[in-house]
């Protein structure tokens, strides 16, 4: 079933304000509770990065990289050092609250029900950053059997 260039570039768009809806949903929390939370910016491209990459992987041929070439070329190449920048930001954010504390990660003082919000915290972080961490693994291989599909076989 093949798709038009409206159909796919629709599609792109539904996806894209699904994405921004779950990363507002897992955002707004914290956001609320504590404005100066200074991993915003890396959370979301957690978020954003998980959700983009693990659907390109499953859903690659409903997709407009699906049939060009270069484009899958160069994301393969692109994906190398992007997978070396997110296990280096995870990292970060791990030291970050081993050496300075749950009262820094929020930056405010702890109380009992503070603990929850820092668990929530921390617990999401990790959940998107690695999912995010091996979802930009396995995409370049499916990259790789995509072009190789291409090319020999004319299928995505």
């Amino acid at each position: 079933m093949a798709l038009t260039a409206a159909q796919l570039w629709k599609a792109e768009i539904l996806w894209w304000l699904l994405t921004l809806l779950v990363v507002a949903g897992v955002l707004l929390p914290i956001y609320l509770y504590a404005p100066g939370y200074p991993f915003f910016g890396l959370n979301a491209l957690y978020i954003v990065g998980f959700i983009t990459l693990t659907r390109y992987t499953f859903l690659l041929r409903f997709t407009f990289v699906a049939r060009r070439q270069t484009l899958k070329l160069a994301l393969i190449f692109l994906s190398i050092p992007l997978v070396f920048l997110l296990v280096q930001e995870l990292n970060l954010f791990q030291t970050f609250f081993d050496e300075e504390g749950q009262e820094a990660l929020l930056g405010v003082p702890l109380g009992q029900a503070d603990l929850r919000m820092v668990r929530y915290v921390h617990s999401e972080m990790l959940l998107f950053g690695t999912g995010c961490i091996i979802a930009a693994v396995v995409f370049p291989l499916r990259l790789v059997l995509s072009v190789w599909r291409t090319r020999n076989r004319g299928t995505v």
